[in-house]
């Protein structure tokens, strides 16, 4: 068997040296251009004419011929170029390679993991774990898709920077109990985002798969979001996994799973510590606790459905929105609070209830949260009432209130929410609509928000059907407008 020794360095001399001898047949080219091609007649006879006429031929066919030669030349001295430097691309590669193998030799042999490296995914279809990263650096594989009725693998984890696997999804089940999600891996210890749940299966004939909690973070990074429910087509779909927590410095909270038949329970959003968001609760029956915002700054996550907005940080934040409602069994949220500045949250809107309120703004700058709407209802029942606007803190508006919902046939719409209070320097909120209402029915409108000394009164809510209107809010003691009534 032959072998052949390619040395970049020589190829690269190579391509050089011919590079220099094409360069040089270009120069005696244009160096005999003008000579051959303008060669004159010895004479003035016809003979003497034809002779040069033929040189000056054969002079343009060889300059023809030698820039097609030249062309040749140029692509093969660029061919060698090019083998030169993807043999010096391989060669660094191998180097490099090599030098990885050498430094993660002894935390492979001790701990059966890299020092720095990526961990491989697990295969698909048999809910194997994903490798961890390596202890320096390096991502966790994700998780491998559990085959029939098993549960997904777990992401691996990452080192002290990476990011954490996401778990594999569940398997799905025709004929039995599916396979939940697996566990997402937490993020890098110091930096690093973690990895989110699996996905539950889906069963035919049995129990639906779980969604897997969400990975953590280390000091910086977002938590990973929970994974959604599988679907069961005989029984209560399954619940969705927890948002994990954002960074102990800095980072999101992950969003909660949502349980897609939305018959069983939404995971939680994750928690931020210093600085993040909240994360948002699933969707479910009930949906997923919002998730808390930073310490010190953040946004809280929205509530699931019929639970409350969680409070913004500290300092600044705005305050979550409060889940609506999706069953007669589950009232909606209320909206989160903001802290010293940032506004409050909307609440949630009933089905079969009424709105929930707005959340306050800041204490010391924001806007007070919108109401929610109010549900509606059938028969001689009346529409539910929309919720109250929140207040403002020291500077900023009320919130808006809710508008009723609808009545039945023969029964009034539901009464406009009530508008939240202004700041002391701030605008009143305007006063929700009445709910629409049918035949002779009437609804009321919600009354506007008062302002306090520098700020006009909120406008009334319209009334339906000739039902009255609502007040408008008094405006301030020092600068200020009252709010017109509603219309009746």
């Amino acid at each position: 068997m032959s072998y052949v020794i390619a040395a970049p360095e020589w190829v690269t001399a190579a391509a050089g040296d011919l590079a220099g001898v094409g360069s040089t047949i270009s120069a005696a080219n244009a160096a005999a251009l003008f000579p051959t091609t303008g060669v004159l007649a010895a004479g003035a006879d016809e003979v003497s004419a034809a002779i040069a006429a033929l040189f000056g031929i054969h002079a343009q066919s060889y300059q023809a011929l030698s820039a097609q030669a030249a062309d040749f030349h140029s692509q093969f001295v660029r061919m060698m170029t090019g083998g030169a430097d993807a043999y010096a691309a391989a060669e660094a590669t191998n180097v490099e390679q090599a030098l990885l193998n050498a430094i993660n030799a002894p935390t492979q042999a001790l701990f059966n993991r890299p020092l720095i490296g990526n961990g491989a995914n697990g295969v698909d279809g048999t809910g194997e774990a994903g490798r961890p990263g390596g202890i320096l650096l390096g991502d966790g594989g994700n998780g491998g898709s559990g085959g029939i009725g098993q549960n997904g693998g777990a992401g691996g984890a990452a080192g002290l920077f990476g990011n954490g696997g996401s778990g594999g999804r569940g398997g799905n089940n025709p004929a039995g109990d599916a396979g939940s999600g697996g566990l997402g891996a937490g993020g890098g210890l110091l930096w690093g985002n973690a990895g989110n749940g699996g996905a539950g299966g889906t069963s035919n004939t049995a129990t639906a798969g779980n969604g897997a909690n969400g990975g953590s973070a280390g000091l910086f990074g977002n938590g990973g979001a929970g994974g959604a429910s599988g679907l069961s087509f005989a029984t209560a779909g399954g619940s969705g996994g927890s948002g994990g927590n954002g960074g102990l410095l800095h980072g999101n909270g992950g969003n909660g799973g949502g349980s897609l038949s939305g018959v069983g329970y939404g995971g939680a959003g994750g928690n931020a510590y210093l600085f993040g968001d909240g994360g948002d609760g699933g969707v479910g029956t009930p949906g997923g606790v919002a998730g808390r915002a930073g310490l010190l700054t953040g946004d809280g996550g929205n509530g699931g459905n019929g639970l409350p907005g969680a409070k913004g940080g500290f300092l600044w934040g705005d305050g979550g929105n409060g889940g609506s409602s999706i069953s007669a069994a589950v009232a909606p949220g209320a909206g989160g609070h903001a802290g010293l500045f940032g506004n409050g949250g909307a609440g949630g809107a009933g089905l079969a209830q009424a709105g929930a309120d707005g959340g306050s703004g800041g204490w010391l700058f924001g806007n007070g949260g919108a109401g929610g709407a109010g549900g509606n209802n059938v028969g001689t029942n009346p529409g539910f009432a929309g919720g109250n606007g929140g207040n403002a803190g020291l500077y900023g508006n009320g919130g808006a209130g809710g508008t009723g919902g609808f009545g039945g046939m023969l029964g009034n719409g539901g009464t406009g929410g009530n508008g939240g209070r202004g700041g002391i320097i701030g605008d009143g909120g305007r006063g929700g609509d009445g709910g629409p209402a049918f035949g002779t029915t009437v609804a009321i409108g919600g009354n506007g928000g008062n302002a306090q000394f520098i700020g006009n009164g909120g406008a009334g809510g319209n009334g339906t059907n000739g039902g009255a209107g609502g007040s408008g809010g008094t405006g301030g003691l020092l600068v200020g407008t009252n709010g017109a009534p509603g219309q009746g």
